[in-house]
């Protein structure tokens, strides 16, 4: 490989890590090539981008996002660059490639690939154990659609209660009105 092409690799994957919201970091080695072509099949349906490159032109592509805190960048390079890398791109949910790995791995009764760490807003995840906690998380949506129905339940119980005790507040009102007289 020339430095053209190296230099092209790490372009496009700097464009990939700045319009991503997340993305992941799994090691596919030992799979077959039909499994491997299976995986990369149904990261393809799932709209999931799945790019393999060199750790050195990922850390060169990580050097030109702007938004990458040093600490995050330095547990990259220091634990999660290690070996075989591929990475997985997705920006609605970010459940979805952690989901897409362990069924997978179910489907194929495999433990790979192997999840070595994921970025989500600003957090880095290391280590497969985090796999099941990634796949339960729940999208921005969800999350948001939740708190406004926990904030809308304490008002329509005062309403509610408005609701059903004007009757009786009218009543007493009246039978107090009319016992002054």
């Amino acid at each position: 490989m020339n430095r053209k092409e190296k230099t092209e690799i790490i372009q496009q994957l700097a464009e990939s890590f700045k319009s991503h919201d997340c993305f992941y970091i799994v090691d596919s080695t030992k799979l077959s090539v039909q499994a491997t072509n299976q995986f990369r099949r149904d990261c393809s349906q799932a709209g999931v981008t799945y790019k393999v490159a060199k750790n050195t032109l990922i850390l060169k592509a990580l050097d030109e996002v702007p938004h990458m805190a040093s600490d995050v960048y330095a547990s990259l390079r220091d634990e999660v660059l290690k070996g075989f890398s591929g990475i997985l791109f997705f920006n609605e949910t970010a459940n979805v490639p952690a989901k897409l790995v362990k069924e997978f791995r179910k489907q194929k009764n495999l433990d790979r690939p192997i999840l070595k760490g994921a970025y989500i807003d600003g957090e880095l995840f290391v280590g497969d154990e985090n796999l099941e906690a990634l796949s339960q998380l729940k999208s921005k949506q969800v999350l948001i659609g939740e708190i406004i129905t926990l904030l809308q339940s304490p008002m329509a119980n005062v309403l509610s209660a408005l609701q059903s005790g004007k009757n009786q507040l009218s009543g007493i009102i009246k039978t107090l009105g009319d016992r002054n007289e």
